[in-house]
């Protein structure tokens, strides 16, 4: 048997919730009248750009002031004299990649490909995948 509470309850919910069902009483816009929108927007030059990136604020100028060979010259002194950071995600500047890598190998070509040869006759070589970096199963 329901009880009146519950019984309550479920009439004020059918009663108060009618309303969050009803549909806008206004039609949807037509193809037509949203390319007309469209339009307009882009003419007016409202439209946000595609991608991720927030509106267009028109008022915000992005043209430069100067000219491109001021740029190109502003560019070339700035490689002389240095000021230029390398392009990419690198940090650490030629000096440091010099002091870290290997000056120079003490033997010649020919004298490691012969102890290449002689450690592979003598079985001493690790098999490619079966180092102590690869991977486990």
């Amino acid at each position: 048997m329901i009880s009146k509470t519950t019984l309550a309850a479920a009439i004020a919910a059918a009663v108060f919730s009618s309303g969050t069902f009803a549909q806008d009483s206004a039609a949807p816009a037509s193809r037509a009248a949203i390319k007309a929108e469209t339009r307009a927007a882009e003419k007016a030059g409202t439209l946000t750009p595609a991608g991720e990136g927030s509106p267009v604020d028109p008022s915000l100028s992005s043209r430069s002031t100067k000219t491109r060979a001021e740029r190109k010259a502003e560019t070339r002194q700035a490689r002389k004299s240095g000021e230029l950071m390398p392009a990419g995600e690198v940090e650490d500047t030629k000096e440091e990649r010099a002091e870290l890598s290997p000056k120079h190998s003490s033997k010649t070509r020919s004298q490691r490909k012969a102890e290449v040869r002689a450690d592979a006759k003598a079985g001493k070589l690790i098999p490619a995948g079966e180092g102590p970096t690869a991977p486990t199963k």
